[in-house]
């Protein structure tokens, strides 16, 4: 069965409270990672119907710090989905709830693999994008793949053709 990338989507909100803070009183960055980890898997267990495991996750930029007292607004929803794993992309927002001003904190992709009820590895089921952003994030899913996949040893430069093209045109 075929599915979209809304089918997986995934809003999650948590109260940024003293415990989930530095001595800045800014959200603590682990803590972020820690919800993010959850938001996306429950979104690549909403798109494969089975139990998921983090396989990797991608840089994390902070672009905006999230305040005490804010809340903390996670997006997440299935990019793409290859032989057993699926690209996640997350949107993280900010919120003061006094102001009703939201602000972007950051963005990431993690990657999940669904599990079989012998927790091997399962055939992820196919995507399909339909919005102008769900194409683009779904092109670049191969490009980043090969990325994670050279970076983890499991493959040859050479042998990512999509990512060498990027830098081959001129």
């Amino acid at each position: 069965m075929v599915k979209k990338p809304a089918d997986s989507l995934i809003v999650m909100t948590e109260l940024v409270l003293p415990n989930d803070t530095n001595v800045f009183g800014n959200l603590m960055g682990g803590r972020l990672m820690y919800w993010m980890d959850i938001a996306a898997a429950l979104s690549a267990q909403k798109h494969s119907n089975a139990p998921v495991v983090t396989a990797s996750v991608d840089n994390i930029s902070f672009l905006n710090a999230i305040k005490l007292g804010n809340a903390v607004h996670i997006e997440a929803r299935v990019t793409r989905a290859f032989n057993s794993s699926m690209e996640v992309f997350l949107d993280v927002w900010g919120e003061d709830l006094v102001t009703q001003q939201k602000y972007r904190s950051n963005t990431a992709y993690y990657t999940f693999v669904a599990l079989d009820e012998h927790s091997r590895p399962k055939a992820a089921q196919p995507i399909e994008p339909e919005t102008a952003d769900d194409v683009e994030r779904y092109n670049g899913a191969l490009r980043r793949r090969q990325l994670r996949l050279i970076l983890g040893g499991k493959m040859k430069p050479d042998d990512a053709k999509e990512l060498k093209e990027l830098f081959e045109k001129g």
